[in-house]
């Protein structure tokens, strides 16, 4: 007989999450850095960012190429590639929708946990047709240090009023779940663009092809409450 988990919220990351725009940011990034002459190993370095904040993803670049690196440049090639990928909105991930419905429909607390800034998630939740969905978003600008800290999880836990491991959290990165793991929540990989390590996959509960597979295992575990 499966386990039962026993589950007060669920705590939902949002860039390659439930929207996707994480190969929006990547692809955006390497036109950026191939612009300005940094073609050779740009798709390497651009999926070892997928996950961080961008602060973090700033950090790496000035480390990977040297304090001469044209940050500003970059960035602001960076920036008008992403805007004209996103004028035509942002798909949602598979799935998504359904696991907010039936969320909504069990009275399940929820909250959005997402190393972008306050100012970037209610866009991508805007543009994504989401937004009002949510009551609780818990970004960048409410810590001091993003993913893969704990920090992040552990104030949405404290902000819903359950502790950590009461919640289910759902990422796509191994930024992600290693910080929803240090916090102390039942973690659920669902991978976007990078694959989970064997490290990752140690720290999940499960990791499962999509958002629908998500639902399914926590109406299994009975995080609903009528299963």
């Amino acid at each position: 007989m499966t386990a039962k988990w026993n589950v007060s919220a669920v705590l939902l990351d949002m860039d390659g999450t439930l929207v996707d725009t994480e190969r929006v940011y990547f692809d955006s990034l390497v036109a950026a850095l191939n612009a300005a002459g940094y073609a050779d190993d740009s798709v390497a370095l651009c999926h070892a960012m997928v996950g961080l904040p961008g602060p973090a993803c700033e950090a790496m670049l000035l480390d990977h190429y040297g304090a001469d690196f044209p940050l500003t440049e970059v960035n602001r090639a960076f920036l008008a590639n992403r805007d004209r990928l996103m004028e035509a909105g942002l798909p949602l991930k598979p799935g998504t929708l359904e696991l907010l419905d039936a969320l909504a429909a069990a009275n399940c607390p929820t909250a959005i946990v997402t190393s972008s800034s306050r100012r970037s998630a209610e866009r991508h939740l805007s543009l994504a047709g989401i937004r009002a969905r949510f009551d609780t978003i818990l970004t960048l600008d409410d810590v001091t240090r993003g993913k893969p800290s704990p920090d992040l999880y552990l104030l949405a836990a404290t902000r819903l009023g359950f502790a950590p491991q009461l919640c289910v959290a759902v990422e796509d990165s191994n930024h992600g779940v290693a910080a929803s793991h240090a916090a102390g929540a039942i973690t659920i990989m669902v991978p976007d663009m990078t694959p989970p390590t064997e490290e990752t996959r140690a720290k999940c509960a499960a990791v499962l092809p999509d958002l629908n597979a998500v639902l399914a295992m926590l109406h299994e575990r009975g995080a609903f409450g009528r299963d």
